[in-house]
C-alpha cells in the first residue's frame, strides 16, 4: 500500500484553515486520510516484525493524535500539520524507539533515545568510558553513515560530572540524546515502496539499538540487571 497524495494535501488544508469550525466541517476527509495512515502503519508493522519485536501491533494505536496540546504553548492553533507515529520494542531487554513524521512536502524516519533518565545516561556514559570502540564501530559503519550520517540530539555544554573536559571521548560523553534521522522527499513518501524504505531505515538502526540495549540491561561487569 502507499500513502496517498490526498493525505498530504489534507495537511496543507489544515495549515491554511487551522480552526475547529473548518476541521469539524471536514471531519470525514480527515477520517479518510487518517485511515490511509493507519493502513501505512499496519503495513509497516508487518515488515518490522520480520526483524524485530514490536510491542504495539496495531497501526492505529501507533499513530499520534492530530490534536495539539496548547495548554503551555504560545501557538494556540488546535491541529498539527503533520502525521506521525511511533513504535516501541517489546520487553525490557529491547531498548530504543522508532518514529515517523510526515509533512505535506517531506518526511523523516527517526529513532533512538530521546530523553534517557538519569540512571540510563549514567550507564551509557560509563560504557562509553569503558568501551568507546564498540560505540565508534557502530557510528562509523558504512551502513550507518549511508542511512543517517551521524548522531543528532542535544549535548551538554561542558563535561558531565565525573569526566574531564579533555577526555578522548568527550563528544560522546556530553550527549544527552542519542538520535538518528533520515529525510525523504514528498515523491518518495508517495511511492509504492515507501513502506519498504521506511522499514529498511528502521532496520538500519538495529546495530545501534542492539548496542544500547546490551548496555542498558547489564552492569559494567556484563551482568544482566533487568
Amino acid at each position: 500500500m502507499s500513502i496517498t497524495k490526498h493525505s498530504l494535501d489534507f495537511l496543507n488544508k489544515v495549515e491554511k484553515n487551522n480552526n475547529r469550525d473548518w476541521f469539524n466541517a471536514n471531519k470525514k476527509e480527515y477520517l479518510d486520510c487518517h485511515g490511509n495512515l493507519i493502513e501505512f502503519a499496519d503495513a509497516l508493522l508487518v515488515e518490522m516484525n520480520k526483524h524485530d519485536n514490536i510491542a504495539n501491533l496495531n497501526g492505529k494505536k501507533s499513530l499520534h493524535r492530530i490534536y495539539r496540546d496548547t495548554r503551555f504553548s504560545k501557538d494556540k492553533t488546535p491541529y498539527k500539520t503533520n502525521w506521525s507515529g511511533g513504535f516501541k520494542r517489546e520487553t525490557a531487554l529491547l531498548r530504543g524507539g522508532y518514529y515517523f513524521h510526515i509533512n505535506a512536502n517531506s518526511a523523516f524516519i527517526a529513532g533512538g533515545f530521546w530523553g534517557p533518565n538519569s540512571d540510563d545516561i549514567k550507564r551509557i556514559r560509563e560504557e562509553i568510558d569503558l568501551n568507546a570502540e564498540a560505540f565508534k564501530k557502530v557510528f562509523t559503519a558504512k551502513k550507518f553513515k549511508t542511512f543517517f550520517g551521524e548522531l543528532i540530539g542535544e549535548s551538554l555544554k561542558t563535561a558531565p560530572k565525573g569526566y574531564q573536559v579533555d577526555h578522548p571521548e568527550i563528544e560522546l560523553l556530553r550527549r544527552k540524546q542519542f538520535l538518528v534521522k533520515k529525510e525523504f522527499k514528498a515523491e518518495e513518501v508517495l511511492a509504492e515502496d515507501f513502506v519498504s524504505k521506511a522499514n529498511e531505515t528502521f532496520k538500519a538502526m538495529r546495530p545501534f539499538f542492539d548496542l544500547m540495549s546490551e548496555t542498558l540491561t547489564t552492569n559494567s561487569n556484563g551482568e544482566l540487571i533487568v
